[in-house]
């Protein structure tokens, strides 16, 4: 099951070897010896061209150490590439000079097919230091991390195989296969290094790094053909391995593309979220919790003031996670009020505490701290982050960010002249839902242009509905498309759980094409050996105790998938170059002021199609210049003129 059609073999260069000798490592491998080569001189670079004249291999592993992940922040280092096939790696010292650069450049380039575990990082890692563009390398490549998470998109701990390289080596190369991970964090304590300093102190001559470097290129080939022959067993389509490969090449370039970071307002972020967590700690401690970090503080004074607490963690303590504390504090998921009792102001403290020193350090903190040289910061869109291939964002986590909070999105800003816009499926969960049970009455509504809550309420407690009643037409109608029970249901809204039970009740019996459908997936799932398959063709694993989840996981990533056709319709059409980040249903993109309008509205048309005849819609705003445009931004916070004009001069 290739992705590519081969490519024509590149002709390697030669250079006169003057017979010096090479710093060499074996290890077993699956019973056969394998080599390493730590290239150290000009002359060990002569005899790596030399192996690949004579081997000429179609394909190569590859793959890069650095000086740490922030890839773009200004002291980020390639320190080496490696590459080989399944018995022999070559190890090539970038960081020693121009040689070595352009040797890597020379192999990266003339290789017909690269084999990368985790391709998106070591692609932007090889264009951010110049060894070859992203655009010039993505065709070729075979990402085994796609591979292995359509195979089985469960990672270890969940009773899959996994994600990462280690579990994979273990479970289809070799359970023995050398690891030297552990042995490389003590060759940072020997040298007096930190595992956040090792990467970029430890010397390149060091033998276990030199190790470390080769062996993952020797399993990343080795594991390739095993998950080939794997795909092949599953009937994986080829078109979905092509699918999530174009994926990752485009939301790289959306990473490398990233977002200007208003870096005034943003140092000033820090302090207040400083003096915000101190705050609402100083107010924990009037209940006598002197830590909020302590489950065992909180948790008793909690219950001194009369909550009732009845949930507990695994080793049998009271839980009072966040989910636990925003009901007593009788907020909803995205904190907004819900009326439904007496907040409990150490729950508000606490929650408020914690999350004002989480956004210090994981947005305002880390933005600072990666940005590039231009005041530019890099998020990493993750693809396949979630069992259901649902993408993720990290450094930093963009997409966990309240749906209606300002604050983190107020230092996101564009450059002069420029605006930014979102586009977002309308109601594609529900959308969704509907197209993939046929449910006759909804998909009705959805072709008919009818508000869909507005419908569904009418449906539950007829025609003199009210908004609290709308509400949980919503609410059920979102809890049905990701198998919320009544309990978890009444969590969210505060509601007693004989309400919610009640209204998901009336949902089903008003729409109760969905009730049978699910229950068909589930039988289909059981008689499958616990696996579906999406439209799309992907497979998906669920628990053999949690069949109900067969709605929610196909559900979920079906509307990911929508999304992710999307951005490939966007891409033919020339609109990747606008956009900026995915965040689930939404695409977040930059245009010049004038123009933003009818760019966003050109992406929105690109974004609205038709699933099982049912249309997806979608949505546009235009922010202005910044991200939190949208969000309810008051005036004090607006972004002056002067702000944008600044960020602009910079790069002039």
């Amino acid at each position: 099951m290739p992705r590519h059609r081969p490519a024509p073999h590149g002709c390697w260069r030669l250079a006169p070897y003057r017979g010096e000798t090479l710093r060499t490592y074996r290890h077993q491998i699956a019973g056969t010896e394998t080599t390493i080569h730590a290239v150290e001189t000009q002359e060990d670079g002569q005899e790596a061209v030399q192996w690949l004249k004579r081997n000429n291999p179609r394909s190569l592993a590859l793959d890069t150490e650095t000086s740490g992940l922030d890839i773009y922040s200004p002291d980020h280092q390639l320190r080496t590439v490696q590459f080989g096939t399944g018995d022999t790696a070559w190890v090539i010292p970038v960081e020693r000079g121009p040689y070595f650069h352009a040797l890597a450049r020379e192999v990266v380039i003339k290789a017909p097919e690269l084999l990368i575990h985790n391709a998106a990082y070591d692609l932007l890692v090889l264009d951010r230091h110049g060894v070859a563009p992203l655009e010039e390398l993505a065709p070729k490549v075979v990402d085994t991390k796609i591979l292995a998470h359509l195979c089985d998109s469960r990672q270890d701990y969940e009773g899959g195989v996994g994600i990462s390289l280690k579990p994979l080596a273990a479970h289809y190369v070799d359970p023995t296969a050398p690891d030297t991970q552990a042995g490389l964090k003590s060759a940072f304590r020997a040298y007096g290094l930190t595992e956040h300093t090792g990467w970029s102190g430890i010397p390149y001559e060091d033998e276990t790094y030199q190790r470390y470097a080769g062996l993952d290129v020797l399993i990343t080939f080795r594991l390739h053909p095993k998950l080939y022959a794997e795909m092949h067993r599953l009937t994986i389509p080829d078109r979905l391995v092509e699918f999530e490969h174009r994926l990752m090449a485009i939301c790289a370039r959306m990473q490398r593309t990233g977002m200007r970071l208003d870096v005034e307002y943003t140092r000033g972020l820090v302090d207040r979220l400083e003096r915000d967590a101190e705050h609402h700690a100083r107010r924990a401690a009037r209940y006598g919790v002197q830590n909020v970090n302590s489950t065992a503080q909180v948790a008793s004074a909690l219950v001194g003031m009369g909550e009732t607490l009845t949930e507990v963690t695994a080793s049998g303590a009271l839980r009072v996670d966040k989910a636990v504390l925003l009901d007593l504090a009788d907020l909803d998921d995205q904190w907004n009020p819900r009326a439904s009792r007496r907040p409990n102001p150490l729950a508000g403290a606490v929650l408020h505490a914690k999350r004002a020193s989480r956004w210090r350090t994981s947005y305002a903190l880390a933005m600072l701290e990666g940005r590039d040289a231009n005041d530019r910061v890099h998020p990493s869109i993750n693809t396949l982050g979630a069992r259901t291939a649902r993408a993720s964002v990290s450094g930093p986590p963009l997409q966990q960010l309240p749906s209606r909070d300002w604050t983190i999105r107020r230092a996101i800003i564009a450059e002069s002249g420029h605006a930014y816009f979102s586009v977002d499926q309308s109601s594609v969960e529900l959308v969704v839902l509907a197209a993939l049970s046929q449910e006759p009455r909804m998909c009705a509504a959805i072709k008919e242009g009818r508000n869909l809550h507005d419908f569904t309420a009418m449906l539950m407690f007829g025609d003199q509905f009210t908004k609290a009643q709308r509400n949980l037409a919503k609410v059920a109608g979102l809890g049905t498309s990701y198998q919320g029970g009544p309990a978890a249901l009444a969590r969210q809204t505060g509601l007693p759980v004989a309400v919610m039970r009640d209204t998901l009740d009336r949902y089903a019996r008003a729409y109760p094409g969905i009730k049978r459908w699910a229950r068909a997936m589930q039988r289909q799932a059981l008689a499958n050996g616990c696996e579906v398959r999406t439209p799309s063709g992907r497979r998906l694993v669920l628990d053999r105790d949690k069949l109900f989840r067969v709605v929610a996981y196909l559900c979920q990533s079906t509307a990911r998938d929508t999304m992710g056709q999307a951005l490939l319709d966007l891409d033919d059409k020339g609109l990747t170059a606008h956009l900026n980040l995915w965040v689930h249903d939404e695409v977040l993109g930059t245009a010049p002021t004038a123009d933003a309008a009818g760019i966003a509205n050109e992406v929105a048309e690109t974004v609205r199609m038709s699933l099982f005849g049912v249309p997806i819609d979608a949505g546009t705003d235009v922010y202005g210049p910044t991200w939190a445009g949208g969000y309810g931004l008051p005036e004090e916070w607006r972004v002056p003129a002067s702000k944008t004009d600044a960020v602009s001069a910079k790069l002039v």
